[in-house]
C-alpha cells in the first residue's frame, strides 16, 4: 500500500512541475510582461530560463540586446526632447534642433522595440512548445495492475 501511494505522490509532483514551468505572456502598453509561477520576469531572467533551448536562447538574447539599444535611443531621445521643452516653459530660449535631434532618435528606437518585442514573445513560444513536448515524449507513464503471489498491486513503468 505504502509504494502505491508513493508512486502516485511521485507521478502528481512530476506533472506539477512540468506544468508548472510555463512562462506565460501578458500584453501591456509598450510591449509584453512575462511571468512564470506568478513572478514578473525581467530579460536578464528569461535568458537564464531559456539556457536550455538553444534555439530561444538565441531569440531571447537578440531580443535583451536590441532591448539594451533602443533604451539608450528612447532615453536620449526624451531628454533632448524634454530639454528644449522645458527651457521653453521656463521662459528661456530653447533650442529646437536638439528636440528634432531627440525626436529622430526615438523614431529609430521604435522599430528596434518592436523587434524587441517580436523577438521575445517568439522566443517565449519556442520555449513553451519544448516544455510541452518534453513532458510528453518523456513522461508517458504505463499503469498495470499486476498480480502475483504475494497479492495484486499496480505498476507504473515510464
Amino acid at each position: 500500500m505504502k509504494k502505491i501511494v508513493l508512486t502516485l505522490i511521485f507521478a502528481a509532483v512530476l506533472i506539477t512541475i512540468s506544468s508548472a514551468q510555463q512562462i506565460e505572456t501578458k500584453k501591456v502598453f509598450g510591449g509584453y510582461q512575462y511571468t512564470q509561477n506568478g513572478d514578473r520576469m525581467t530579460m536578464g531572467d528569461l535568458v537564464k530560463v531559456m539556457e536550455s533551448n538553444s534555439e530561444a536562447l538565441a531569440h531571447m538574447k537578440k531580443a535583451k540586446s536590441n532591448n539594451v539599444l533602443a533604451s539608450i535611443l528612447g532615453g536620449a531621445g526624451g531628454a533632448l526632447i524634454g530639454f528644449p521643452i522645458g527651457t521653453a516653459i521656463g521662459g528661456g530660449e530653447a533650442n529646437w534642433a536638439l528636440a528634432g535631434i531627440g525626436s529622430g532618435l526615438v523614431i529609430i528606437g521604435i522599430p528596434i522595440s518592436s523587434n524587441v518585442n517580436k523577438n521575445a514573445k517568439k522566443a517565449v513560444e519556442l520555449y513553451n512548445a519544448s516544455l510541452n513536448n518534453t513532458a510528453q515524449n518523456y513522461f508517458n507513464p504505463e499503469f498495470k495492475i499486476i498480480g502475483n503471489r504475494n497479492g495484486i498491486g499496480l505498476s507504473m513503468n515510464f
